[in-house]
């Protein structure tokens, strides 16, 4: 399950302007990290993600697109640059898969194992609100007060 999701994640790791454009690591980069997208992949899994500038990615997934979603971590290192394409490290696996990126809009890229074009995951950007509140705010008024003012005839009076 955890190579599964690292292939799914792994593809997020790259992407650039332009549709239908290939992505190398760099343009891949820029394009994904640090930035959340929700996924969909030719098998029916689904889920979220994020990938940093490490290597590491944390997000979410429900296999299948049944079940329970599961939050899942790699750690720095897992999606790794090897010349032009980005690859994933697994312990679980004895080969480093690598993906082919391709930015398919401005916000969106599918992510596809090299050398199996029919196992892939397409990425759509989403949006972050800071801080979403389950409750309306209160406003809280704060009453204003007079201050005094000290005339010339060293008087105090209150300012209006």
């Amino acid at each position: 399950m955890v190579a599964r999701f690292v292939i799914v994640i792994a593809s997020l790791a790259a992407a650039s302007p332009a549709f239908s454009q290939t992505m190398n690591a760099d343009m891949a980069r820029r394009f994904v990290v640090g930035k959340l997208f929700a996924f969909t992949c030719f098998d029916g899994s689904r889920g979220a993600g994020r990938i940093y500038g490490d290597g590491s990615v944390i997000g979410t997934v429900q296999m299948g697109g049944s079940g329970p979603a599961r939050a899942m971590w790699m750690p720095a290192g897992t999606l790794r640059v090897k010349g032009e394409a980005v690859c994933a490290a697994l312990k679980s696996m004895p080969f480093e898969p690598c993906f082919n990126l391709t930015r398919t809009s401005d916000h969106s890229f599918r992510g596809a194992v090299s050398g199996m074009g029919f196992a892939y995951c397409d990425f759509t950007r989403r949006s972050v609100v800071a801080s979403v509140s389950p409750r309306p705010l209160v406003s809280r008024s704060t009453p204003i007060q007079a201050t005094a003012v000290v005339t010339d005839d060293k008087k105090p009076t209150t300012d209006d």
